[in-house]
């Protein structure tokens, strides 16, 4: 049985230019780039964590700040979770995302 992809929502606060640039890279390799310091990333639990020990060797631990909402399984709930206003992203389908 393959393990199931929730929907996060990941959105930083990143206070040096050069980390920001840093961690923008490592976030496109993840997900889907919604808005500015916004991703959408469908992940199992083993992409998950290899995100955020990724994202914790970048940041600076006492000046930034990285939100992670997990939005539930990708292919129900957390499909039809997210409303915009004005231009609407094309959001990612459930699956792997190709790097």
């Amino acid at each position: 049985m393959s393990a199931r992809r929730h929907r996060f929502l990941v959105a930083y606060d990143i206070r040096d230019p050069r980390r920001l640039r840093a961690v923008f890279k490592a976030m496109k390799g993840y997900g889907e780039h919604l808005q500015y310091s916004v991703f959408l990333c469908d992940l199992v639990g083993s992409e998950k964590s290899g995100m955020l020990v990724h994202l914790a060797d970048l940041i600076h631990h006492g000046q930034d700040s990285v939100a992670i909402v997990d939005l539930g399984l990708a292919n129900e709930r957390a499909e039809f979770c997210a409303e915009f206003l004005g231009v609407r992203p094309t959001l990612p389908r459930e699956g792997p995302a190709i790097v």
